[in-house]
């Protein structure tokens, strides 16, 4: 029986294309060694969201702290490597991330199913809930979700607290992209209340307990967007199980809570 050479040529180039695209399909996971080779550990956040990150001067000089910072830090000594901050607007976490100028985002950001469509996440370490931050002595005024229609109501721009808020309020949003400005704006009359996550409204009425206090509202966060986690690049999947690891070590320790309570004191001395 006589074979067709050029047939038996085709046959074998159609093979070696096959080995070279799938071998091309299969990217090789280096998202450890690559943070453990350049020996630093980069992580991005915005750091306007005391207890989780907060600024802080240090033998002379600005540094971020805070809960996910000491996270961070945990999770830095793990890969034996140093940790830098960047820090930036919340915005701009996630496409840096993407674009790789950052190897982690830790920013009290929750893992929502819109957020898990272009990078993955870690387990969560703290569970979200929801709450509207108003002046001092409207507390009674909204105290109910319709009490809030058409009212000016801030919201930090891409947070879970802006997605919320457009799904069940009716209430004219004002989106800016730092929690600062929002709050001196609704201390100034400019805004009726801004939607903070509840630890973080907590702080801000422990430090002006004569300006603002926490409306009677209640704001419902969906169980799928109740998790803070630590976002990172969808193929950096042995990143994320490193970063798992740790946290679980944290939990069971009883270290996790430990680092929360250590934020919050930390806190409140720059308060004093």
């Amino acid at each position: 029986m006589k074979v067709n050479k050029r047939l038996l040529a085709v046959i074998s180039l159609l093979a070696v294309l096959l080995v070279i695209v799938s071998g091309c399909g299969k990217k090789a996971d280096n998202s450890v060694k690559k943070i453990q080779d350049k020996g630093t550990l980069v992580v991005g956040t915005e750091a306007e969201f005391a207890p989780f990150e907060f600024p802080i001067i240090k033998n002379g000089q600005k540094v971020i702290t805070g809960y996910d910072m000491y996270i961070a830090k945990a999770i830095a000594d793990d890969m034996g490597v140093k940790l830098k901050i960047v820090n930036t607007t919340f915005s701009s976490l996630i496409p840096d991330l993407k674009e790789n100028k950052i190897d982690l985002v830790l920013a009290g950001m929750t893992a929502t199913p819109e957020r898990r469509k272009s990078v993955a996440f870690s387990n969560g370490y703290y569970k979200v809930e929801n709450w509207l931050l108003v002046q001092k002595g409207n507390a009674d005024k909204y105290a109910k979700i319709s009490d809030t229609n058409k009212a000016q109501i801030g919201v930090q721009q891409a947070s879970l607290q802006q997605t919320i808020a457009k799904s069940k309020l009716k209430a004219n949003l004002v989106t800016e992209s730092n929690v600062n400005s929002l709050t001196t704006e609704l201390g100034q009359g400019k805004l009726a209340g801004v939607i903070l996550d509840s630890v973080v409204a907590e702080n801000f009425v422990k430090q002006n307990p004569d300006k603002y206090e926490v409306a009677k509202v209640k704001l419902p966060t969906p169980k799928s967007q109740q998790d803070i986690s630590v976002a990172a690049r969808k193929d950096d999947k042995k990143l994320v199980t490193r970063v798992n690891k740790v946290i679980k070590q944290l939990k069971s320790s009883g270290k996790l809570d430990q680092l929360y309570k250590k934020a919050e004191d930390k806190q409140a001395e720059l308060n004093k």
